[in-house]
């Protein structure tokens, strides 16, 4: 089993920054390809972005690509996610995943590790 738990939401005005963490604990000696999904509300959950076990590939949705970046610290045991200019349609509660299939899958689908989500809001 592995558990994730994210820290790190909170309320930001737009164009602002917050930097979500997920902690990695459990069957830590696997290094698993993780993701970042959001769901705001009435919506269904959404792919964000993905990285490999290494570290060395992701993917991005088109509509964080070049203001969020993902990366993990093996070390740590820890996945985080840097998003700057932060807009209201990123409001979300935000999801860190694992996955014990190879590659940087992008479908929730293929993730069977979630954490319990942190809330970002941004403020208009």
């Amino acid at each position: 089993q592995v558990q994730l738990v994210e820290s790190g939401g909170g309320l930001v005005q737009a164009g602002g920054s917050l930097r979500l963490s997920c902690g990695v604990s459990g069957r830590t000696s696997l290094m698993l390809p993780m993701a970042w999904f959001r769901q705001a509300p009435g919506r269904e959950r959404e792919f964000v972005t993905s990285l490999s076990s290494t570290g060395f590939t992701t993917n991005y949705s088109d509509s964080v690509k070049g203001r969020f970046t993902v990366s993990r610290d093996n070390t740590r045991k820890t996945l985080y996610l840097q998003m700057n200019s932060l807009k209201p349609e990123d409001t979300a509660v935000y999801y860190c995943a694992a996955s014990i299939r190879g590659g940087v899958p992008t479908s929730r689908t293929t993730y069977e590790y979630w954490g319990q989500g942190t809330q970002v809001t941004v403020s208009s």
